[in-house]
């Protein structure tokens, strides 16, 4: 599982615009969204993928960083697991 943080989202944003975007960038359905809220300026949403690569996430990632999108610019950051 693969997984992508996008920030500053707003709480107001639904989830069908958020895939909605993505989509119009190439991204396929996530699996799963979790909301992170922020301290002010920085909510964010935690997007997983059960059926992407790590290699083909960092592909559509460089799509939507720092994309100006609903008043804000978009920060994508892949959320990397470590195992020992």
């Amino acid at each position: 599982m693969t997984e992508l943080l996008l920030q500053p989202i707003e709480d107001a944003i639904s989830d069908e615009d958020i895939a909605d975007f993505l989509t119009r960038y190439g991204f396929p359905p996530f699996a799963s969204i979790k909301r992170i809220a922020g301290t002010g300026s920085r909510p964010a949403v935690l997007l997983a993928y059960s059926d992407l690569q790590p290699e083909a996430l960092r592909l559509l990632q460089a799509r939507v960083h720092r994309v100006f999108w609903n008043d804000r610019t978009v920060e994508a950051i892949i959320v990397t697991v470590r195992t020992k």
